[in-house]
């Protein structure tokens, strides 16, 4: 009696037989394309004293092998293992090593502010890499030097606000760009970066890659930053 059946399913025979077949698909997700079955699919057996009309058989195929007519892609160890064409990369620890990342530096000086801070967020997350990967920290460190020469577009001077809290009634404080540039000017460049990252654990982890200074003395001589590349013709400002 012959039984038809497939990779990982539960069969019934339909008659009380000794003999059982077991045939298997010609086509299998590898590749998208059909396979030759080298070996015959093995299934668990019973005995004959215990096969009835309601016995089950579970048939389970061997691994899917490589397509005659593409064999000559793969070597002989790997006919017979698992699609290793089709797997996507995925970066792993030591890829990413916070020793091993690249430093750029800045000078803001008569630079917009928006244009600096989105080619900055492009460098911290790593956009900027063939390796990009969304949940992963993959980019630069980036040192901000002159962050008190920082400029802007329109009357922004006077009409953007910064506003915090601190959390108490009535604790609201509101100050205008000019006011917060003469107390903090460092807050600036932080604030506009920080609302072009993720939000979560991996963009307060990227946060930690922003350095900025006012002044252009910075104290990361050691880590030999090199001049942040700037494609944008517009971020600085013309006078």
């Amino acid at each position: 009696m012959a039984v038809h059946c497939c990779s990982s399913s539960f069969l019934m025979f339909t008659s009380p037989s000794p003999k059982s077949l077991c045939s298997s698909s010609n086509k299998t997700p590898f590749l998208g394309s059909s396979t030759v079955a080298l070996s015959r699919p093995s299934f668990q057996s019973l005995p004959l004293s215990r096969i009835n009309r309601t016995t089950r058989i579970r048939c389970q195929d061997k691994a899917a092998y490589a397509p005659l007519d593409q064999r000559w892609m793969f070597e002989e160890s790997e006919i017979d293992g698992p699609d290793i064409w089709n797997k996507t990369w995925y970066p792993k620890a030591a890829d990413h090593v916070n020793t091993d990342k690249p430093w750029y530096i800045v000078d803001a000086t008569d630079k917009i502010l928006g244009r600096l801070a989105s080619t900055i967020a492009i460098y911290m997350r790593g956009k900027n890499l063939a390796t990009y990967t969304p949940s992963v920290d993959m980019g630069a460190f980036v040192i901000v030097v002159n962050a008190e020469k920082v400029a802007l577009s329109g009357k922004k001077r006077t009409q953007k606000l910064y506003r915090r809290h601190s959390g108490r009634p009535g604790g609201m404080k509101v100050e205008t760009f000019d006011q917060l540039q003469q107390r903090i000017p460092e807050r600036i460049i932080e604030h506009a970066v920080r609302g072009m990252l993720p939000k979560g654990r991996l963009g307060r982890q990227l946060f930690t890659h922003l350095k900025v200074y006012k002044g252009p003395e910075h104290p990361h001589e050691a880590q030999k930053p090199v001049e942040l590349p700037i494609r944008d013709k517009r971020i600085q400002k013309q006078r």
